[in-house]
């Protein structure tokens, strides 16, 4: 939403109410999607605000709230869980700490930071936590955490050994500004129309030709 619909350099400048609003434009076009909602930039600055922010996506339509974070979000998503709110653990390149990791870098490629990164989507899962979204990462952290967490890991740029992808809708379609990520793929050359190109993304995945091994680190 930033940074591919309103052109921001990265995810922060974005608020509860772009989110929202979008969240209801999408709840309401929808079938059989789960529907995932990101928190915005600090959210996470408290349990009151996390619970109130969250209460408010999820009236707005979404099924499954997103944070970015570490362990140190344990008790925010034991909190929301005990509520009855499914929650997504976001980590590896977390977007909206970009200024923090010095720009949008591949994380875990020390030992040391690999397994931190196993560490806490373990301690997520204990916590709660449905899901866990691991974001450019070696494909040894992908299957790490795979293999740690009983939770479903899915990947963006986290190598083909765990339980789903996602790529942003524009780059499947080739539609960027020029840098292409390394776990990107265009899926529309080729294809009639826009559906069959995710169709032929959603085939790749399912048969696990991508990612392949020039779209891991």
């Amino acid at each position: 939403l930033g940074m591919v619909l309103q052109g921001h350099a990265s995810t922060l400048p974005v608020t509860l109410e772009d989110i929202r609003y979008h969240t209801t434009c999408v709840a309401r076009g929808k079938q059989r999607s789960l529907l995932m909602v990101d928190l915005p930039f600090m959210s996470n600055a408290d349990i009151g605000q996390l619970l109130r922010d969250a209460g408010e996506l999820m009236r707005a339509g979404a099924e499954l709230i997103k944070i970015e974070g570490e362990a140190w979000m344990a008790d925010g998503i034991r909190e929301l869980t005990c509520r009855g709110v499914p929650v997504c653990a976001h980590l590896g390149l977390t977007p909206q700490s970009v200024h923090q990791l010095g720009g949008f870098k591949v994380q875990g490629r020390a030992a040391d930071a690999a397994q931190r990164i196993v560490d806490d989507a373990q301690r997520l899962v204990e916590a709660g936590a449905a899901v866990i979204l691991l974001e450019c990462v070696p494909r040894a952290v992908g299957k790490a955490v795979r293999d740690a967490v009983a939770a479903p890991v899915i990947g963006i740029g986290a190598g083909p050994d765990v339980d789903g992808q996602i790529l942003v809708m524009h780059d499947t379609l080739g539609l960027n500004s020029g840098y292409v990520p390394r776990f990107v793929q265009n899926f529309l050359p080729g294809q009639e129309s826009i559906e069959s190109a995710f169709r032929a993304y959603d085939e790749a995945v399912k048969s696990r030709r991508f990612p392949a091994e020039e779209h891991c680190f």
